[in-house]
């Protein structure tokens, strides 16, 4: 490999690992996030309600204290003048009235003694003119109103905001009492939209710096929770994985540790139920070993016995009643019946307790099926499609168990002619059994397998003793291998047996060539 495939596999193991981190810490994430939402949230509302509060109050307190100057001026100064002043007069007062303390631009407005329109401004501001006035601020102004009880005066002072080139202004008008000279003022609010501008700033830095609180205060939490619930994951994982006695350390009184209790006393259950149940397991299969062996001595001479009896029904002097040959014959069936199940018995108690061992030889495959079936007598009702020189290193007799079931099943339940073909898939093997039966029920197929299972319940006994296919299977297991079964789309079963060509290391991991095998 080059250096630059490794650092390419280096690159997406680590980016893998990231990932997988980043999917164990999704709950973190989502902590983060919520708190950094709320905090967020908060801060946003908190500091928007905070630039209002402090807009209003700045830019009421200054337009104010403008608004009160300008009448003041408008009162003392304007008001002073003629009903038809000069031009030159309203000159004067208006850069009188800009001198004020608030340094607002005015604009005067008058007929003079010739009844024509005069205006006059402070000269600030690139000359504040008339079209610097909103057409409605001016015909507010110039509005005269009815006098009561209840409004004392013809004209009043207004005003409005306005934003030129972006700058924010305060414009405001009146009239003086008597209707004489109009007045208008204009007053830059640039000052207090710079101070609003650096208050928004501040609120800004302020919420960013909130955030920030919240997502360090968000995994501080979270590594404060999420870490209970990663150790209770590991310990769930180690418990998954067969270690039943893994326990978590109990600290406090929250619900965390109520749940750390919980998961140890269900811990505890389920070891000690396991260790019932292993017992149990273990007593079961020591009865049906000892059960099995202490059957052997009386089925020996039970044995011998149906063997003079057979010989005894065989022969042709006719020297049995015939009214017990029936009984005979019967004895002489279950006998034999009785011999394979306590033969299955003990196969299956080997296989339990882990003490089946393999005894592995190089075997020709054609070979080894041609003996089982010839031993059998089956030649005539079975079609052999296996080339020879097909070798494979298996337990010769084990394998010879595995076929005499699986030929033997498909010839009782499926009807010959039985084929058998054997595939070459390099390092592994599969012989296929196939018969022309009705093949098996769907709701059979996931029970095939199982110890003492009948396709018909209202059969429940039968010659076989429910044990050859699982026995089978177990012989498979054992060489590494696997058995299944299926129907075939043109009628009967299929059983098909997988296995490796060389079992030598699994012989190694349960002791080794050499041992005598069960």
């Amino acid at each position: 490999m080059t250096e630059a495939q490794g650092g390419l596999r280096g690159w997406a193991a680590e980016r893998k690992g990231h990932l997988s981190r980043l999917r164990f810490t999704s709950l973190r994430l989502r902590l983060v996030v919520v708190f950094g939402l709320v905090a967020l949230t908060a801060a946003v509302s908190a500091s928007g309600i905070a630039y209002w509060l402090n807009r209003e109050a700045v830019l009421t307190r200054t337009q104010d204290a403008v608004l009160r100057d300008f009448q003041q001026e408008m009162q003392n100064r304007a008001g002073q003048l003629r009903v038809r002043p000069e031009q030159y007069e309203l000159q004067r007062t208006a850069r009188v009235m800009a001198m004020s303390s608030q340094r607002f631009s005015v604009l005067l407005i008058a007929e003079d003694s010739e009844g024509k329109t005069v205006s006059a401004n402070s000269g600030a501001l690139n000359g504040f003119s008339l079209q610097d006035v909103p057409k409605s601020l001016r015909t507010a102004v110039n509005e005269q109103q009815k006098v009561d009880s209840a409004n004392q005066y013809a004209y009043h002072l207004y005003w409005q905001r306005v934003v030129e080139n972006g700058t924010p202004y305060l414009v405001a008008g009146t009239k003086v009492i008597n209707g004489g000279t109009t007045g208008y003022m204009l007053k830059s609010l640039e000052p207090e939209a710079k101070d609003l501008n650096s208050l928004a700033w501040s609120l800004g830095i302020a919420t960013g710096l909130a955030l920030i609180g919240s997502a360090l205060l968000a995994q501080a939490a979270a590594t404060t929770v999420l870490k209970p619930v990663h150790r209770l994951g590991v310990a769930a994982r180690r418990l998954g994985e067969g270690k039943l006695d893994t326990r978590l350390r109990v600290s406090g009184t929250d619900e965390l540790a109520d749940l750390s209790r919980t998961f140890n006393d269900a811990a505890e259950a389920l070891e000690k139920r396991v260790d019932d149940m292993a017992a149990r397991d273990e007593a079961s299969r020591r009865f049906v070993a000892d059960m099995s062996h202490e059957l052997r001595t009386p089925l020996t001479a039970i044995t011998a016995v149906t063997e003079i009896l057979e010989e005894e029904l065989e022969a042709e002097s006719g020297s049995m009643d015939p009214m017990i040959e029936p009984a005979v014959r019967l004895v002489v069936s279950e006998t034999r019946r009785l011999n394979d199940l306590v033969e299955n018995l003990m196969e299956v108690t080997r296989f339990d307790a882990g003490t089946a061992r393999l005894v592995l030889d190089d075997v020709d495959l054609a070979d080894q099926i041609t003996a089982c079936i010839d031993a059998r007598a089956w030649l005539d009702a079975v079609d052999l499609d296996a080339e020879r020189g097909i070798h494979a290193r298996l337990d010769p007799r084990r394998l010879d168990v595995i076929l005499a079931n699986l030929i033997g099943n498909a010839l009782k339940h499926g009807g010959s002619p039985v084929r058998v073909s054997v595939r070459d898939g390099g390092d592994r093997i599969a012989i296929e059994v196939q018969d022309h039966g009705p093949g098996i029920p769907e709701d059979v197929l996931p029970h095939v397998f199982d110890r003492f299972y009948k396709a018909s319940a209202s059969r429940p006994r039968s010659e076989g003793s429910g044990l050859g296919l699982s026995i089978a299977l177990e012989n498979a297991h054992i060489h590494g291998g696997e058995i299944t079964a299926a129907n075939s789309p043109k009628g009967g079963a299929v059983f098909t047996l997988h296995l490796p060509k060389d079992a030598s290391e699994l012989a190694g991991e349960s002791g080794g060539e050499g041992k005598k095998g069960s």
